[in-house]
């Protein structure tokens, strides 16, 4: 790349994974003597996008009314045809959004813009066609290669997740496709291993006494609880995004619940015995760079975090179970072989790889 470019990001808020590998690419671009100059998140109502990511951006950011999920009653489970309805009702608030995003792009000219999976990127590439390079980055790009496994015998789910990569990745000159280890070589896709900010490479890992968690989905809290009920002595520090919800819930000396806070969330998984979590991407691949085993619950009707609690236990991480019996890690764990040295060596290469990446769009 040039000696200095300006970039703009488009990054999903569907949890916080994408939000934290906008952080890490950040921090390697100006690092490198780049500059962002707005960034765009894709909100709900459902959800809040955490204080910590507008603050350590460091760039300009506008929150967009995009493309979301629709969960069940209990905020568990993702309902499929409900969230296409819904969608295809907000045509027109989506059609609204796309300008302001090509307000900032006529502004600021970008000289490349880094789409991080949000469906906006897409979008907006289809309705303005624009001349800037488009680059996409996600795990779940890596769907398109020969060897990644799909959930068997579900070739409708299978269709909509490589169409839901279609339309996020519409018109890109580059796809990152995210990924646990290393893949073969496949034409159209460039595998490099996950963005992962410095914070979690400083950190120092310890055994500790708890077991550290996310919920992607605050729904999921109820099954958190049932178990703590029947293992009372266990303790859990779990963090979620739920709306509305203080800083620290405290159930009991044993079950606290945090809202989700970066430099806590880091400092509490160094300081665990183990991990537990929806099956995303990013906060496994945190854990797997600081050595815990973990256990990885898809979220109910999202095929995506199926498949990749698939891709997570063949790299090593851990074990796979369909809710949140904690009995399952506690077997699992004197069985558990830690992959962290093989993982850190790939992580590491992270800043070459991607960097040379991106050169060789420009």
């Amino acid at each position: 790349m040039s000696s200095s470019m300006r970039f703009v990001f488009l990054v999903q808020g569907e949890g916080r994974g994408h939000m934290t590998q906008a952080l890490a690419l950040s921090q390697m671009l100006l690092e490198d003597g780049h500059d962002i100059s707005h960034v765009f998140v894709g909100n709900s109502n459902r959800r809040v996008v955490p204080a910590y990511f507008k603050e350590k951006i460091d760039s300009p950011v506008t929150l967009l009314q995009s493309p979301n999920f629709v969960t069940d009653k209990n905020n568990k489970s993702i309902q499929l045809v409900p969230t296409i309805l819904q969608n295809l009702q907000r045509t027109g608030l989506y059609l609204s959004e796309l300008k302001k995003i090509h307000k900032v792009i006529v502004e600021d000219k970008p000289d490349m813009v880094i789409n991080f999976y949000d469906m906006f990127g897409g979008l907006y590439c289809l309705r303005y066609r624009p001349k800037v390079p488009w680059v996409v980055v996600a795990h779940q790009f890596l769907a398109e290669h020969p060897d990644f496994k799909f959930v068997p015998g579900r070739r409708f789910d299978t269709l909509m997740f490589r169409l839901l990569n279609w339309i996020s990745g519409y018109r890109a000159r580059l796809y990152l496709a995210l990924s646990f280890r290393p893949y073969r070589k496949h034409d159209g896709l460039t595998i490099v291993p996950p963005l992962l900010r410095k914070e979690i490479k400083a950190l120092n890992s310890t055994n500790g006494e708890y077991i550290h968690g996310y919920l992607l989905n605050d729904g999921y809290s109820d099954e958190i609880m049932q178990w703590h009920h029947r293992n009372a002595d266990v303790a859990l520090e779990f963090f979620w995004d739920k709306k509305g919800a203080e800083e620290v819930t405290k159930i009991d000396d044993h079950l606290t619940f945090h809202k989700i806070n970066d430099v806590k969330f880091l400092k509490k998984m160094a300081g665990s015995k183990a991990y537990v979590s929806t099956a995303g991407f990013e906060s496994i691949c945190e854990a797997m760079y600081l050595g815990k085993p973990i256990m990885m619950v898809p979220v109910e009707g999202h095929f995506e975090q199926a498949c990749n609690a698939i891709d997570a236990v063949d790299s090593g991480a851990g074990v796979s179970h369909d809710t949140f019996d904690l009995d399952v890690l506690m077997n699992y764990l004197p069985h558990h072989k830690d992959v962290s040295s093989t993982f850190k060596d790939w992580a590491d290469s992270s800043n070459k790889m991607i960097l040379s990446a991106l050169k060789s769009v420009v």
